[in-house]
C-alpha cells in the first residue's frame, strides 16, 4: 500500500481552498450547537456537506501515544520514501517494505 503525505508549510493554511471550503460549512453544521465532548465535535465534523458534494469524514483517535519517541537515521534510511517536486520535504509517498 501507498501512502501519499501532503502538508502545507506553517502558517500557510489560508492557501488551502478545500480547507476554507469546509470549515465555513463546519461552523454553520455546528451552529448553536454545545461542543461538550471530543465525539460531538467529531459527529458535527463528519455529518458536514454541502451542495456540490463535498463530504467530510472524521475520526476520533483515542490511542495514547507515548511522547518522544525517536526515530533513528537508521530507520529513516529504510523507509521507502519518494519526495514530490514540489517541497519534497513536506509532500512525499511511501511504500511498504513489503510491496513488490
Amino acid at each position: 500500500m501507498a501512502v501519499t503525505v501532503c502538508h502545507y508549510p506553517p502558517g500557510t493554511s489560508k492557501w488551502n481552498k478545500v480547507e476554507h471550503r469546509l470549515f465555513s460549512f463546519i461552523s454553520m453544521n455546528w451552529r448553536g450547537r454545545p461542543l461538550l465532548s471530543y465525539e460531538a465535535v467529531v459527529n458535527l465534523i463528519g455529518g458536514t456537506t454541502t451542495q456540490s458534494g463535498l463530504r467530510v469524514k472524521a475520526l476520533l483517535d483515542t490511542r495514547e501515544y507515548e511522547p518522544g519517541q525517536k526515530i533513528t537515521d537508521e530507520e529513516m534510511r529504510t523507509l521507502r520514501l519518494k519526495p514530490h517536486r514540489f517541497h519534497g520535504d513536506w509532500n512525499y509517498t511511501f511504500q511498504s517494505r513489503h510491496a513488490a
